[in-house]
């Protein structure tokens, strides 16, 4: 079963996340939090297979407990994935670095949110395509793109891109006529030359760079 902890200030919201989890035969809610230092608390107590965090909260916001679940020299970070209802502004981006799995908005809808939280089990993550339609049009199209460095092959170029526009490991294997475990093998050597985390992060490089048209 994976265990999920919810964390939102809005007890209809949480409610009604838990009743998406608990429909789910592999999943189960373990844990409620109402703020992030709460949110902390129990993540760091019950060791959920993954965190559901949203953004803004009393007390500790999402990002700052993300930080302390998942960032730099966490020893044993928490998987997390981040939700959120505002548009894009500096926040995404802080999400982006923190050590996300996963990001949605919360009107994705049950299926994303779902798939968002077995990805990030699985080691994937996933990012709400909606929000990568907001990152795309709030770039500011007369600033001077950051300059693409060397080291990636035109393969792991192409699996850039997918990854920027939200797409998973077997969307981006059926575009490109390659296996599952190919695509894994290439985000495996993309993260390595690009010094990320994780998918999420391989995605705000692309965007960056301009890299998504």
């Amino acid at each position: 079963m994976i265990r999920v902890l919810v964390a939102d200030d809005q007890a209809m919201v949480r409610t009604g996340f838990g009743m998406i989890i608990d429909a789910q035969p592999d999943m189960t809610l373990v844990g409620e939090a109402a703020d992030g230092v709460e949110a902390v608390e129990l993540a760091r107590r019950l060791r959920p297979d993954v965190a559901l965090l949203d953004i803004r909260m009393p007390r500790m916001d999402g990002l700052e407990a993300l930080r302390l679940l998942a960032g730099p020299g966490v020893a044993d970070p928490v998987r997390v994935v981040v939700v959120t209802t505002f548009d894009l502004d500096e926040y995404v981006h802080r999400a982006l670095r923190g050590g996300a799995c996963g990001f949605l908005l919360k009107d994705s809808g049950p299926a994303l949110l779902v798939e968002a939280l077995r990805a990030a089990v699985a080691g994937d993550a996933l990012i709400s395509p909606s929000i990568t339609v907001r990152l795309l049009r709030h770039l500011n199209p007369s600033a001077t793109p950051r300059p693409v460095e060397t080291g990636l092959s035109p393969r792991e170029l192409e699996v850039v891109r997918l990854v920027a526009r939200g797409a998973t490991n077997a969307e981006i294997a059926a575009r490109l006529f390659i296996t599952v475990g190919t695509v894994k093998t290439h985000l495996a050597s993309v993260q390595s030359k690009l010094d990320a985390r994780n998918r999420v992060e391989i995605a705000a490089w692309a965007w960056e760079r301009r890299l998504v048209g």
